[in-house]
């Protein structure tokens, strides 16, 4: 009788087991949250992505960015990449964050871990700590939404605090006010659709504006008019070229170049009575997805309608969506097609380029960010940074509660997790220890980026909330112990809650792994 062990596996399939399993799940963890880790905070850094194919680079500190265009192998590590994925959809920032601080919550784990503590006990005493933690949380949040100018006022020291670590931070004060300009235009919703922002190269960061209304990056055609008053639109995605038989791989063969013309005669009566069909709507401009040629152009111009081509989806999709009408495809009944409508379109200069404004549009919250800046790079990453204070901002207009930032909410938590860990019976206590030290090296690291002691700061900043002080957080700018409230660093409270719940969460799951089973790659045979 043999006792060696039996492989159930296919040979190429491969099995991880017990302890080997989770230490390959920690080291995993951790790695992420040390790669994002020096990108966290006001004085965090940037990274430099390039593409081995293309030899594109991108250049970002935007946690969710990094994590989604980097290839990984360990499966741990990808939990923490969907983890920020999550928060970037549902909140829009706080992507590091969650990553780094799920990742040094495994770190805690695996230090008690190694002293014998089951990691089923682990997560008890992880859910008691969470529970403590969102609690005194909920219990520091301000609510302002009924006073609409401390509301306001709310609303741009959180987008400074989001702005203060991107690259638009040396003109957060600008920034902040145009996006709290933009969302508040929005009336609550958070359809960020309805805000375009629009990149030109060319001048510095704080040549960009705010501008009502929507801007389409095309031009009108040739000859027609270049400025229209209470404009009537159809928005359409159809065929608008006449030199083409549309059946794949059809050829005609003709006897004579007399019939050839007949045929192109053909063709261009039935494009004028397309044309017709849409004169017939009652429009004065035409906007299409696609092509227009130069035979259709030219009869809108002799009917004095605007007509711009080539609008791609992207812009015919939002147009409809701002001016309030429909993407249409046949004409034959005018009286079921919903057209748009606006106060104003004319062509305007960004830089060097023309574009199409639309002023006075159907759905007033509809406005533009046309955003000016070196390189491409750097328009990318503002794009990015903006995105994200539009987003929270969005979520905070609908949840207006707010919590302080600069480690102060994460110092609360941790004090309040400690007194928990105080009344809890048994080896769960540690991990609830535990729990709290995690929390505490979020104001840690962001001691460290910027260069500061952090050991000294945060063990001043600990000392400040058990003595009373419960506004007390970091001021990276003195590199000193400050009043957050009067700093005014503020964060929105749905953000804070979302990064403990979904870092404590996606800790559990991974803690509970003790298997990594890989099955062999499916193997290509030719037949």
């Amino acid at each position: 009788m043999s006792f060696s062990p039996i492989n159930i596996f296919n040979e190429e399939a491969s099995e991880e087991r017990a302890e080997n399993a989770r230490l390959s799940s920690f080291i995993g963890a951790i790695a992420v949250g040390d790669l994002v880790k020096s990108t966290l905070g006001p004085k965090g850094m940037d990274k430099i992505l390039q593409s081995m194919s293309t030899g594109e680079i991108m250049v970002t500190n935007d946690g969710a960015t990094i994590l989604k265009s980097i290839w990984l192998d360990n499966p741990a590590a990808k939990v923490l990449v969907n983890l920020s994925k999550v928060q970037d959809d549902e909140v829009g920032d706080g992507t590091t964050s969650v990553c780094v601080f799920a990742s040094e919550l495994l770190r805690e784990a695996e230090k008690l871990v190694a002293h014998k503590i089951h990691p089923q006990i682990i997560i008890e005493g992880y859910r008691i700590a969470s529970a403590a933690a969102l609690a005194a949380l909920e219990a520091a949040a301000v609510d302002n939404g009924s006073d609409p100018a401390k509301f306001r006022k709310d609303l741009i020291n959180i987008a400074r605090t989001t702005l203060s670590s991107k690259v638009l931070s040396q003109d957060r004060e600008y920034f902040s006010e145009l996006a709290v300009d933009a969302v508040l235009r929005l009336k609550g919703s958070t359809n960020l659709d309805n805000i375009q922002i629009i990149k030109k190269v060319g001048g510095r960061l704080l040549d960009s504006y705010l501008d009502e209304g929507f801007i389409l990056d095309k031009k009108i055609g040739v000859n027609c008019p270049k400025r229209i008053e209470n404009a009537t639109i159809l928005i359409a995605n159809t065929p608008m070229d006449t030199d083409k038989i549309k059946v794949f791989g059809a050829r005609v063969r003709v006897d004579a170049t007399g019939k050839l013309a007949e045929l192109e005669r053909a063709e261009r009566d039935k494009m004028r009575d397309k044309v017709d069909k849409i004169k017939a709507h009652g429009i004065n401009c035409f906007v299409n997805r696609q092509l227009i040629y130069n035979w259709p152009e030219q009869l809108f111009a002799d009917a004095g309608i605007a007509s711009i081509e080539h609008a791609d989806f992207d812009g015919v999709e939002r147009l409809a969506l701002v001016t309030g009408g429909e993407i249409a495809s046949t004409f034959d009944h005018p009286e079921l097609v919903k057209l748009g409508k606006c106060k104003l379109i004319e062509e305007i200069m960004i830089g060097e380029d023309k574009l199409i404004k639309f002023s006075g549009v159907a759905a007033g919250e509809a406005c533009t960010v046309v955003l000016r800046g070196a390189t491409h790079q750097l328009l990318d990453e503002a794009e990015r940074s903006l995105h994200d204070a539009l987003a929270v901002l969005s979520q905070t207009v609908k949840e207006t509660r707010t919590v302080l930032g600069g480690g102060c909410s994460e110092m609360l938590m941790s004090k309040a997790v400690d007194e928990a860990a105080a009344t809890t019976a048994g080896k769960k206590a540690m991990a609830v220890e535990a729990f709290a030290r995690a929390l505490r090296q979020m104001p840690t690291i962001l001691a460290d980026n910027a260069g500061y002691d952090s050991s000294d700061l945060v063990a001043r900043l600990r000392a400040a909330h058990y003595a009373g002080k419960t506004t007390a957080g970091l001021d990276m700018d003195k590199g000193d112990v400050g009043d957050v409230r009067d700093l005014g660093i503020t964060e929105s409270y749905k953000l804070k809650r979302q990064v403990v719940l979904s870092a404590s969460e996606a800790a559990e799951m991974i803690l509970r792994v003790d298997d990594i089973l890989r099955a062999a790659p499916r193997q290509r045979s030719r037949q």
